[in-house]
């Protein structure tokens, strides 16, 4: 693929994550009060100049060249927690707050590594962790990454899995 077919298809691809309310760039916290709604939809379209990535950069200032001329980086694209607020809201404004709780459940696991998600998931599933080990899961979540929903969400797994016997039997 040469650069000309690369840069047509990164493009589009921009193109269809804008057009279909993905921000490729994580968003600035609205001011103090403000609600992000529907008519705020799509993000990257209607407030491009508030979003900003982690390193502080307007996502209407970002070009694809910028890519290639390394000026844009893999952690300007990265999504930060309050994109992912702004987005539970717009979600929560259309009626979908079960699709909002689940982006704030993600914008909680922002902060912990991605190995350690992989790990976690990993413990999850059914007959991999004691209930002990999962515990300990949840009061990690908590203690170490203030990651309140998704703690409570590991302790009802527990619940559930002691109930049909999915837990880990040493």
């Amino acid at each position: 693929m040469n650069q000309d077919e690369l840069t047509r298809l990164v493009n589009d691809v921009l193109k269809s994550l804008s057009a279909s309310g993905v921000s490729v760039a994580p968003a600035a916290a609205p001011a103090a009060g403000t609600k992000v709604t529907k008519e705020n939809y799509p993000l990257a379209d209607k407030m491009g100049d508030k979003l900003l990535s982690p390193t502080g950069k307007k996502f209407s200032d970002m070009k694809i060249e910028q890519i290639y001329d390394g000026t844009l980086t893999a952690e300007d694209l990265r999504i930060a927690p309050e994109t992912l607020e702004m987005q539970a809201q717009v979600s929560e404004s259309a009626g979908n707050a079960a699709f909002a709780t689940n982006l704030r459940r993600a914008a909680e696991l922002i902060a912990v590594p991605d190995d350690r998600l992989l790990e976690i998931y990993n413990a999850l599933r059914p007959y991999r962790s004691t209930k002990e080990e999962l515990i300990a899961i949840a009061e990690e979540l908590e203690g170490q990454y203030n990651a309140i929903t998704s703690a409570k969400l590991v302790r009802e797994a527990v619940e559930v899995y002691e109930k049909r016997d999915r837990l880990r039997k040493d």
